[in-house]
């Protein structure tokens, strides 16, 4: 299918498809003409990236472990991050790393890694805006908010 069906099956626009191709968590194929062409298993993909990006991982986070988005059962995303508790490496089972790179048992492991330091990030910078808030909130002469109050930021603005 051509870029704009493909957009479309995976519920975004061409250009976040081609921004997805760019930093490489897909890879369309080309016609003779040069034009992209997507199969149904990239539209799989790109759907379970847009589950991930929504889960909080960032396009680099998913990049790192690009490799298992190709291996992952549709709606696969818990097995992405609890595959490795059954993999067993380098007995036989091709799941150890070889000449090749790192195998499916490496790859699920720094998925794992990548999705367990993204909750620590995001409260890293929650607590940075929260400190931002509070420094412009006093400058403004705002009443101090208690930790985890959300501001009513729509009427401010409206004011």
């Amino acid at each position: 299918m051509c870029i704009g069906d493909a957009a479309a099956a995976a519920g975004m626009t061409a250009r976040a498809l081609r921004y997805y191709e760019e930093h490489g968590l897909v890879i369309a194929r080309r016609t003779p003409s040069g034009h992209r062409v997507y199969e149904p298993e990239d539209v799989r993909k790109l759907h379970t990236v847009r589950e991930l990006l929504d889960a909080g991982l960032t396009v680099g986070d998913i990049r790192s472990f690009v490799p298992l988005l190709d291996a992952l059962p549709p709606d696969g995303i818990p097995e992405l991050f609890f595959a490795q508790r059954g993999a067993r490496g380098g007995d036989g089972d091709g799941l150890a790393d070889g000449p090749a790179g790192p195998g499916p048992e490496q790859h699920c492991r720094t998925a794992t890694e990548v999705a367990r330091r993204r909750p620590a990030d995001l409260d890293a910078r929650i607590e940075r805006l929260t400190r931002l808030r509070g420094r412009l909130a006093r400058r403004l002469g705002e009443p101090a908010r208690e930790p985890g109050r959300v501001a009513p930021y729509g009427r401010a603005l409206r004011e």
